[in-house]
């Protein structure tokens, strides 16, 4: 796996123990929009076979957490979250590096994300990674704010 982050912060793969912590997040970080249990819990059902998800710790908190689906020769970040006080550290970054080499591993030629159109860190952060805009989804978020579409060529 990657270096992580900060020297406390460890990555692992989610588990269904998981699931209160990282929902508790997903409601502080997606207040408009957050997955439900029942979402999270079907995103895990399907690990490792055509899912990968992860969380961060430090130490036994979780403050973030990404997924990744990965079918074919095609992958998509499905979420990836950091909380607001640990935002900033390196996090994110090793979190989305962890999902590309999973990809990669699991032999996809792209990985797809989407991302808000007023989440300009977030977009930052995908263009360093070399994602590129591809599109836009109107009124995507149940806020009516835009999504745009961005993709990487991993081959």
């Amino acid at each position: 796996m990657t270096e992580p982050a900060a020297p406390r912060v460890r990555i692992r793969r989610m588990t269904y123990q998981d699931l209160p912590a990282v929902m508790k997040l997903e409601r502080e970080i997606f207040p408009e929009d957050p997955w439900t249990e029942g979402m999270m819990r079907g995103e895990l059902d399907e690990q490792p076979r055509t899912r990968h998800y992860l969380v961060a710790t430090d130490g036994d908190e979780i403050v973030g957490y990404a997924g990744l689906a990965a079918a074919g020769d095609q992958a998509d970040v499905q979420t990836i979250a950091v909380r607001a006080g640990h935002r900033r550290a390196g996090i994110g970054r090793t979190l989305m590096a962890e999902l590309l080499e999973e990809a990669v591993r699991r032999g996809a030629e792209a990985v797809f994300l989407e991302v808000r159109a007023d989440n300009t860190p977030a977009q930052t952060m995908y263009e360093r990674f070399g994602f590129e805009r591809i599109g836009v989804r109107r009124r995507y978020y149940a806020d009516g704010t835009d999504a745009y579409t961005m993709m990487k060529k991993l081959r």
